[in-house]
């Protein structure tokens, strides 16, 4: 069986090397002539992590980040909401990570080479068309950039793994618009500074949508500084979203530093860190309705292509990650490409299709919303606030729903 995939992004890369360790063969293209490592920090949760674990890559990506030892909410007071112990520090037997997301991407990148050939990821190669043949063969075009050629490639199954613009999905999908954007804009950035909290805490303040997160992702060094990733955001529908998304779009300081100004809380001085650095990358908040149907004969979608999600409850990445696995597993356990795919999108849709729905909620960052609502000055004792059991349900729901409750994680539930 032989696969092509559309995308060499996180969930790509994964994918391709979950298929290759099932013994598929695998080509990816991708369309950007030179991959960098774009972004600032994101967070794998145990459920994707366990997946990597699987393809023996925790030596690769553990260190290039920070295990988290806690999830912390705040109001805009720095008053605790919240705070509940994550990974290790959670009883499970893997850690959540995190990591910087360019420098992830870079070290798959170098893996999936290393493993399947350097010829296995072609940049600058852009899938340009596809049909399937009467022998059920996917014939894919694709644009050779450098060379400003057409070649074609044959494949048992295309995977668009193409992100949130993914060409693949366009085709079937031609009427589907732009990407849905209520009106908040993120500004993401790192700076050096010192440890807070645990020194491995991941936490956020505030409430949507003036709301601030950060979090460590690298070790603490000798000069007593770490590397703290950190998002300012803001509703700011009056601009309009008239840019396309781009994770190396640089921002204004001016343009929300003033909403933060007062956020100096016993624990963190949060404008002083933030002006640690003179670099902050702006991008809109958005997703797309989920779909009632991924595949397409032997064409299918995988991770932003598929079901992309607001950046609520660290799930983008980790569930890109796992529909590799899953992809890999259906394709090599079942009998037929169609059954395959057919369990393949029965197993991954429903449930990232309910996690978008639910990011748009909230997730369970919602808490801080209630606290706003109940207690917009701040409030004495948290538990004046909230019913006995009431933030433990939210956090234990949203858990279950995304797929990494400890239950679930050591049953090796996807």
């Amino acid at each position: 069986m032989r696969v092509i995939i559309a995308g060499g992004g996180i969930g790509g890369l994964t994918a391709a090397m979950a298929l290759h360790a099932r013994g598929i063969d695998v080509q990816v293209y991708e369309s950007v002539v030179e991959l960098q490592p774009l972004g600032v920090g994101i967070n794998l949760l145990p459920h994707a992590m366990a997946h990597l674990q699987r393809l023996d890559l925790l030596d690769v990506v553990l260190p290039l980040g920070v295990q988290t030892a806690e999830l912390c909410f705040f109001n805009k007071l720095g008053q605790l909401i919240w705070r509940e112990p994550r990974g290790l520090a959670a009883g499970y037997p893997i850690p959540q990570l995190s990591v910087h997301r360019g420098h992830l991407h870079m070290a798959l990148l170098a893996e999936t080479r290393r493993r399947l050939g350097d010829s296995a990821v072609l940049n600058a190669h852009a899938v340009q068309s596809f049909r399937e043949d009467e022998r059920g063969r996917v014939v894919v075009k694709i644009h050779d950039r450098v060379a400003d050629r057409v070649v074609s490639d044959t494949a048992n199954v295309l995977v668009g793994a193409d992100g949130i613009h993914s060409s693949i999905r366009q085709t079937f999908y031609p009427n589907q618009g732009p990407p849905n954007w209520q009106g908040d804009i993120l500004w993401r950035a790192t700076s050096r500074w010192k440890p807070f909290l645990t020194g491995r805490s991941m936490f956020m303040a505030g409430h949507l949508p003036h709301k601030f997160v950060a979090y460590p992702l690298s070790e603490v060094g000798e000069d007593g500084m770490c590397t703290v990733n950190w998002i300012a955001e803001l509703d700011r529908t009056a601009w309009g979203l008239s840019n396309r998304e781009d994770w190396n779009r640089r921002g204004n300081f001016d343009d929300f530093m003033p909403y933060f100004e007062d956020w100096v809380f016993d624990w963190l001085d949060i404008p002083a860190m933030c002006r640690q650095t003179d670099t902050a990358f702006e991008f809109p908040m958005i997703d797309r309705d989920p779909l009632d149907r991924w595949t397409f004969g032997h064409v299918t979608l995988l991770g932003d292509a598929a079901h992309p999600m607001y950046p609520i409850g660290s799930n983008g990445a980790s569930q890109a990650i796992i529909d590799g696995l899953v992809l890999a597993d259906s394709l090599a356990d079942e009998s037929s490409i169609d059954a395959a795919l057919a369990r393949y999108e029965g197993e991954r849709r429903p449930r990232t299709s309910q996690i978008v729905l639910s990011n748009r909620k909230h997730g369970p960052e919602r808490v801080m919303d209630m606290a706003q609502e109940r207690a917009p000055q701040g409030f004495t004792n948290v538990d004046e606030v909230f019913a006995p059991g009431e933030l433990e349900e939210v956090a234990a729901q949203y858990r279950q729903l995304a797929g990494f409750d400890l239950a679930s994680i050591l049953k090796g539930g996807k």
